[in-house]
């Protein structure tokens, strides 16, 4: 077998066959005739005004919450280097991202590994690791179809873990790049849904939706921080890409993003199905999560 043959399973990301390269084009057309001044001149480091309107309106939220990123792993990397310091302590799930994991020991944190179940982060596990003494700035969850395990937290650890974020006083960064792409059951409200207390901090992003060559990401926070984390961006970057931002906004205002998801979800249900079946057949005996949508 060749190189070219093979196929990785490690990286998360649409082939091209359902990527809708057909939308994205009339979506950059709309996108230049209806505001060609906005989009080819420098914007402000919050992104697209237009896109960050659909995100707030998607996600029952105030626009001014909203911070749009180079893809979600820049919304990480923004919130890890805001809170976190030398030091500090943060809650992982195990297993996690590789890269969370990079991103935060750069940074000097102290990072406590806490066990993932079939139904997501062991939450018992982490009240014992709070009252052990242990007091994190953030605790990072993938709540849905999570990378790499596959596995979604039940509505029972949400609320456990929102009821914890109280009582201990920590942030809940949930990093939530797959949530659309379900192949069954039914959704799950989101931790930022859920906060009544101001303790959920939410990413996401288009790469798995729509294609990662937009780099579109998102971040929602409390104002106070997004506009902080706006200050840092102004320095590192000036303007967010407008461009890109517009196309995609294009795309979602349209409905054209449905189809896409709708286009995502049942290839990827179909494949995963497939590579189930063969793992079944060719390695009998051998035990997997199998996830109920994602990438992993």
């Amino acid at each position: 077998m060749t190189a070219e043959q093979l196929i990785s399973f490690a990286r998360g990301a649409p082939s091209l066959d359902i990527v809708d390269v057909e939308g994205l084009s009339a979506a950059a057309v709309r996108a230049f005739a209806a505001d060609p001044a906005g989009i080819t001149a420098y914007g402000n480091s919050y992104g697209y005004a237009p896109l960050r309107k659909w995100i707030a309106e998607k996600h029952r939220v105030n626009a001014d919450r909203v911070l749009i990123t180079n893809g979600s792993l820049q919304a990480d990397a923004f919130l890890f280097d805001y809170l976190v310091k030398p030091g500090d302590h943060v809650v992982v799930e195990k297993p996690t991202y590789d890269r969370t994991l990079l991103n935060l020991r750069q940074l000097g944190a102290v990072v406590h590994q806490v066990t993932l179940r079939p139904n997501g982060i062991d939450t018992a596990e982490l009240r014992a690791l709070l009252e052990s003494g242990v007091r994190p700035k953030l605790a990072h969850i993938i709540p849905n179809y999570q990378n790499p395990a596959g596995v979604t937290l039940s509505l029972e650890k949400r609320q456990a873990l929102l009821a914890l974020a109280k009582e201990f006083d920590f942030t809940i960064f949930e990093d939530d790049p797959y949530v659309d792409i379900r192949f069954r059951g039914e959704p799950l409200p989101s931790m930022l849904s859920m906060d009544d207390a101001g303790k959920v901090v939410h990413a996401s992003s288009f790469t798995k939706t729509v294609c990662p060559g937009v780099r579109v990401g998102y971040l929602i926070g409390p104002t106070g921080l997004i506009d902080d984390i706006a200050k840092r961006a102004t320095n590192l970057y000036i303007s967010a890409g407008q461009v890109a931002q517009a196309i995609v906004h294009q795309f979602c205002a349209s409905g054209d993003i449905d189809r896409s998801i709708a286009t995502v979800r049942t290839a990827l249900a179909e494949r995963a199905t497939l590579l189930a079946e063969s793992l079944r057949r060719r390695i009998p005996g051998v035990s997997f999560n199998e996830p109920d949508g994602g990438y992993f």
